[in-house]
């Protein structure tokens, strides 16, 4: 899985209750449950690492709004991340102490768009996981956005993003995923996630979603689990690895699946794999992993929850660098902070994608 994070970077890279992204669906689901647990989610260093996080980011971002992926350059992906981590503190495009890097993202993010929906900063190889993050980050801003303004910049954000959410229905593959680039021929679990996360934004936001996009997403991703609860990385015979598992169970959760055997099998899976601090845990694709991870424990609610989220939050808060970031060595310091950040903020639940 080397290349999912190479292409990431170098191609460009919730919940609501609703029941599914779409129209509503025949299919019965449960709401997620918020756990009661003895620890305090958010704890003074908490609050440290992620004032010093931030500060990193706003101090490292591009003049012309973007930020880079390390040796791989500037992109969408990145930039997006990098938004919605700020945005993870409550701030906004027009309110928050990093409303202006946020601004300055949103609009680099914004003339990336194409005059086919695509949001690519660069012509190069797999645009669609750039283009996921960054349609999850219009869906963000969007949703944050106060029901009241009718400005020129919401108009210009709600366009990007029905293009952007017309792109992902148009390219998804018969199998019922996506891939690395913008044409329906092939898929995997890494690409499908961006998409599915995406689309349950742009719903949370107002934007219609096809229902028979999503239910065909589902089987996709039902279709690519492996018999000990992991999942591979395509439907095609694979073995299981803990971050693709992680973003499968996030799937079906964005899918507006809460209560599946699926489900029940990949979250046994993740926490006998990759429990953060275990001797179990690999660090190959640590950020990518944890992202999705957090995700599906926290919207599992109960014990996993209570079981994962202080042992992530004392992992990160032990690998903040001095100067506030995480190193990824294979992205840059930039994704692996944006990431860490993400995580670390969940619990505010500022953001829409993360509202129960």
């Amino acid at each position: 899985m080397n290349l999912i994070e190479t292409i990431i970077v170098s191609s460009v890279l919730a919940i609501m209750p609703v029941a599914t992204l779409g129209q509503p669906s025949t299919r019965p689901v449960t709401s997620p449950i918020t756990p009661p647990i003895n620890d305090p989610e958010i704890t003074d260093e908490l609050d440290r690492a992620i004032a010093k996080g931030l500060n990193f980011l706003a101090t490292t971002q591009s003049d012309d709004g973007s930020w880079d992926g390390g040796r791989f350059g500037k992109n969408v992906a990145i930039t997006s991340l990098a938004c919605i981590a700020m945005m993870g503190d409550g701030s906004t495009a027009s309110r928050g102490p990093y409303s202006d890097q946020i601004m300055r993202g949103l609009t680099f993010v914004l003339e990336s768009t194409k005059e086919n929906g695509l949001i690519a900063a660069q012509a190069n190889n797999g645009p669609m996981y750039g283009h996921g993050f960054a349609t999850l980050f219009l869906g963000e801003i969007y949703g944050m956005t106060p029901g009241g303004a009718d400005t020129a910049l919401s108009a210009r954000i709600h366009e990007a993003l029905v293009e952007a959410v017309r792109l992902i229905e148009q390219t998804q593959n018969e199998e019922g995923g996506w891939r690395y680039n913008p044409v329906p021929y092939d898929a995997d679990v890494s690409v499908t996630i961006c998409q599915i996360m995406a689309l349950r934004s742009a719903r949370n936001a107002g934007i219609e979603v096809s229902s028979g996009t999503i239910d065909r997403a589902v089987e996709y991703v039902h279709g690519a689990q492996n018999p000990d609860g992991g999942f591979r990385y395509q439907t095609s015979a694979g073995s299981s690895a803990w971050p693709r598992s992680a973003a499968g169970v996030a799937s079906l959760y964005y899918a507006g699946i809460y209560s599946d055997d699926s489900i029940d099998r990949g979250l046994e899976y993740l926490m006998g794999a990759a429990l953060p601090g275990s001797t179990t845990a690999s660090r190959s694709h640590y950020f990518y992993g944890q992202y999705y991870a957090v995700q599906s424990m926290f919207m599992a609610g109960d014990e996993h929850w209570a079981t994962w989220w202080p042992a992530i939050r004392k992992e990160l808060i032990e690998t903040q660098l001095p100067d506030g970031a995480w190193e990824d060595r294979s992205t840059g310091r930039t994704y692996g902070t944006s990431m860490a950040l993400i995580i670390l903020q969940m619990p505010k639940r500022y953001l829409p994608i993360f509202q129960k």
